[in-house]
């Protein structure tokens, strides 16, 4: 007999185990380690789905008491064991079930109806369809003559083009169907996202530093084909150009290539130049598309019909059989970690799908984030730098605007004076222009509009949050508390009421800012009513095309001005784009979270990089209180380096990734009382593990959003020692939530930062 060990398709961690069944004898032929199969399960025996993890010959227990397996749904295919492979590493290093790291790396298992096509086809040999056209011809059936004279010159006909271009009815199919001299036949057809006049051929001279760049990787991965490399170019450096060249160069040896990408409107552009170069063989997948036109491109993938696969952080587990190269665009993006379990980083999943398989990973970025130019900088991977813009374009000039000085509150107008004048300018000379609202960290921060100061933490050196009374759990709150703001530290749970005045300057102008990108298109709308405006946010980017229709609506020019906020910042190419205004650049660094100096570097950085990309000189203007930031003056003189090293000198001294590490443990729960009672016996337990370590317990405290959907969110932190000490602690951790009851409905996630 045959024993199968099958790890069941169930998130509960109790269950996170393998079961063993039976191989019944009629299905032995077919089942094999990474064989999803159907099974029974519990006392009810309801069936479920499984992963097959291996076969032996010997029972675990009473034979008797082993269910056997009810059938094999399907068997992986070699790429797809591949993927099994790489997800029992994600269940490892992340923390979650097997069954949740399975479910991410097969996202195509969902069943859905292929779509399928009908076919009319010559079900006689060609001399007998000949024949009784003749006497079809005699008897005046002229509709049944048209269609067996098609069929004799094509043998298979689409069923729209015989009911269309020649005008048969369904009616004289189906007779034609009773007679036996036709067939009609069902095919699948792919459902395929790519524009239909995407497949011009195309190829594009590299300039020197370009070539230079590809033929230094070409030549490493060559010799070490699973090598990693970052290449940190300028915004309008010419990435997208290497990576194609380093893609051509394993399309031509068989293989194929993962292009990811933050978000699939931003790369429109992007998208077409690789359609171009490759004849088609490139597809592309995004959240918007439904499950069955991406099981279509899982399916195109598997079968060998595509050399490029397309898309943000899922499209990473595209089943191809011979990968040869995974491309990490704007590798910087905060959309690369999910935020649900397994909350994997695609950086890292990359790193290691590339050991795995043997293909080269390439990340890319103006702007990397902290984490790569670390691993960069200490040899760890390679590092490839493009410093200057290609073509005729340079980087734009760019000044800093002291909003302390020009507009003393938000309650007058956004725009600065100096800004709407070179907007009056830039519109006289048919120049466009985009306005950049960076309301990243607008909720709940408290800044001061006389001196720029921002309420901080005294502990953990990140924002505080305003909270509205009851915004703070209840457990921390004191009577008079309930009553009044509070601001919060979302790291370590420190509150403090809101005082009256700054305490850094004694202002009365404390404020918790909160406009969007409605007030600033009024406010330009008044003061340049001839000109024409777009808005980019959510509400006009809503529907499948929303968003590429305001984009592709600016690139025609049926607009002078576009407002957004991020999505208008990340990777567009609007050649007469010569003034780009950054509307309140610091409100970013008042996020509560470590890395706010990171994110608010890379956002304006990137703002400031969609002007003057033709021949044309840009001019970048960054609204400011905090004119004096070394993010704000980095980003002004576009000095990533320096950035850097202030940046991770902070990191160091404060012990944050990626010179320590941090595990994040997300707990949610409806009942909000018991969900505090949890968090409080976790912190106990973490406290007693790491007693006498280096590692800080930090909470519980609420999430930024407290409550969603009617479900409690809370948050502790484990913070610093060595990345192994915290994956044994999680895994200590799980153990004893795990033999807990009190546990049952509490949702636990790990986020882990190394």
């Amino acid at each position: 007999m045959k024993y199968a060990d099958v790890a069941v398709d169930i998130t509960a961690k109790a269950l996170d185990r393998p079961f063993q069944y039976l191989v019944p004898e009629e299905l032995e032929a077919g089942i094999e380690e990474g064989a999803i199969v159907k099974a029974p399960f519990g006392n009810g025996n309801r069936e479920i789905t499984g992963y097959v993890l291996s076969l032996s010959d010997q029972p675990k227990l009473d034979p008797e008491k082993i269910k056997p397996i009810h059938a094999v749904v399907t068997r992986l295919s070699d790429e797809e064991k591949r993927l099994t492979s790489l997800a029992v590493w994600i269940k490892g290093r992340y923390g979650s079930s097997f069954a949740a790291a399975m479910r991410t790396v097969l996202p195509a298992r969902k069943k859905t109806a292929a779509k399928l096509k009908r076919v009319v086809c010559l079900a006689v040999p060609r001399e007998q369809a000949l024949e009784e056209t003749q006497q079809m011809r005699r008897r005046h059936e002229n509709a049944r003559l048209r269609l067996m004279e098609a069929l004799a010159e094509e043998e298979r006909l689409p069923y729209e083009v015989c009911t269309g271009k020649l005008h048969v009815t369904s009616a004289v199919i189906r007779a034609l169907v009773q007679k036996g001299f036709i067939r009609i036949e069902r095919e699948r057809i792919y459902r395929n996202p790519m524009p239909a006049d995407a497949f011009a051929h195309s190829q594009v001279q590299l300039n020197e530093a370009q070539r230079s760049a590809a033929d230094l990787i070409i030549a490493r991965t060559d010799e070490k084909p699973d090598s990693c490399f970052l290449i940190q170019g300028v915004t309008g450096s010419g990435k997208t150009e290497v990576y194609i060249e380093l893609i051509a160069h394993m399309v031509a040896q068989g293989k194929q290539a993962i292009v990811l990408i933050p978000e699939i409107a931003l790369t429109y552009q992007t998208l077409m130049r690789f359609y171009h170069r490759f004849n088609g063989r490139v597809s592309v997948i995004h959240s918007k598309m439904s499950p069955g036109e991406k099981q279509d491109q899982f399916d195109r993938a598997s079968q060998g019909d595509l050399d490029v696969m397309i898309g943000p952080r899922s499209a990473l587990f595209t089943p191809f059989a011979n990968l040869g190269i995974i491309v990490i665009d704007e590798e910087h993006e905060e959309s690369y970690r999910s935020s649900q379990s397994p909350c994997y980083h695609a950086r890292e999943v990359a790193m290691r799908r590339g050991e795995l398989e043997g293909a080269c990973v390439v990340l890319g970025s103006a702007t990397p984030s902290v984490e790569a130019s670390y691993l960069a900088r200490s040899g760890r991977i390679g590092l490839v730098r493009l410093d200057e813009r290609a073509g005729a374009a340079s980087l734009p000039r760019i000044q800093i605007i002291d909003l302390r000085q020009e507009v003393p509150s938000l309650d007058g107008m956004i725009l600065s004076g100096t800004l709407q004048e070179a907007m009056r300018a830039a519109l006289e000379k048919k120049e466009q222009i985009m306005l950049f609202l960076n309301r990243r960290g607008y909720s709940g921060s408290v800044i001061c509009s006389s001196c720029g100061h921002a309420l901080r933490c005294p502990h953990c050196d990140v924002s505080l949050t305003l909270h509205r009374g009851r915004g703070v759990s209840h457990a921390r709150q004191s009577a008079a508390e309930k009553d009044r703001s509070v601001l919060v530290c979302h790291y370590c749970g420190y509150t403090q009421s809101m005082p009256d005045v700054c305490p850094e300057c004694g202002s009365v102008y404390l404020r918790s800012f909160r406009f969007g990108t409605e007030q600033v298109e009024a406010q330009v709308s008044t003061l340049f009513p001839d000109a024409r405006v777009l808005r980019l946010d959510r509400d006009t980017a809503s529907g499948k095309d929303g968003e590429l229709k305001v984009l592709s609506a600016f690139a025609g020019h049926e607009a002078d001005i576009l407002i957004g906020t991020q999505m208008i910042v990340k990777g567009h190419d609007f050649p007469d784009v010569t003034l780009m205004g950054i509307l309140m650049a610091d409100l970013s660094l008042n996020i509560p979270d470590y890395s706010a100096g990171e994110r608010t570097f890379q956002l304006l950085t990137q703002a400031a990089g969609r002007a003057g990309r033709s021949d044309r000189q840009g001019l970048v203007l960054i609204q400011t209180y905090l004119p004096d930031h070394y993010a704000v003056t980095c980003a002004a003189a576009q000095d990533y380096d320096a950035f850097y090293e202030k940046e991770i000198g902070f990191r160091d001294t404060a012990g944050y990734p990626p010179v320590g590490s941090l595990t994040a443990v997300h707990m949610s729960c409806p009942d909000q009382d018991h969900l505090i009672l949890a968090a409080g016996y976790v912190r106990k337990f973490l406290l007693k593990m790491t007693q006498g370590s280096a590692v800080q317990i930090l909470g519980p405290t609420d999430e930024p959003v407290a409550k969603i959907a009617d479900v409690w969110r809370m948050v502790l932190y484990m913070k610093g020692g060595s990345a192994d000490t915290l994956r044994m602690i999680r895994r200590w951790l799980e153990k004893y939530i795990e033999i807990n009851e009190g546990f049952a409905n509490i949702g636990i996630t790990y986020e882990t930062t190394i």
